[in-house]
C-alpha cells in the first residue's frame, strides 16, 4: 500500500504563496501524482500532474503560469508551488497517486491512492 501526507496549506492573502508537499511512503511505485482541490459545495477538480519517470507536467488552464508541480525522486515527494493565489483558489488540495499508465491523468478516477487533504485560504 502507499500512504500519502499533504503538508503546507494556510491562510494567505491574495497575491501571496504557498508550497504544498505531498510525500509518499509504503510501496511507492507509481506512473504519476497529482494535485486536485475542491472548494465547499463543488466537486474535485484537476490542477495539475507530473508523470513520475519522464516528469512531464500538465496543468489546468485556471492555474497554469501561476503554479508550478515538481517531484523529488529521492524524497518520494510531490510539489505544488502556488504564486499570485486568488480568492478562487480557496480549497482543501488533495494529493494523488496513480499505478497504471495513462495518457492523460487529470480525471479523479484513474488515481488509486489519496492524501487526506490539506486546506488553503486565500483572502481578498
Amino acid at each position: 500500500q502507499v500512504q500519502l501526507v499533504e503538508s503546507g496549506g494556510g491562510l494567505v492573502q491574495a497575491g501571496g504563496s504557498l508550497r504544498l508537499s505531498c510525500a509518499a511512503s509504503g510501496r511507492t511505485f507509481m506512473s504519476a501524482m497529482g494535485w486536485f482541490r475542491q472548494a465547499p459545495g463543488k466537486e474535485r477538480e484537476f490542477v495539475a500532474y507530473i508523470t513520475w519517470g519522464g516528469g512531464s507536467t500538465y496543468y489546468a488552464d485556471s492555474v497554469k503560469g501561476r503554479f508550478t508541480i515538481s517531484r523529488d525522486n529521492a524524497k518520494n515527494t510531490v510539489y505544488l508551488q502556488m504564486n499570485s493565489l486568488k480568492p478562487e483558489d480557496t480549497a482543501v488540495y488533495y494529493c494523488g497517486g496513480v499505478r497504471r499508465y495513462y495518457s492523460d491523468y487529470g480525471v479523479a478516477d484513474l488515481y488509486d491512492y489519496w492524501g487526506q487533504g490539506t486546506r488553503v485560504t486565500v483572502s481578498s
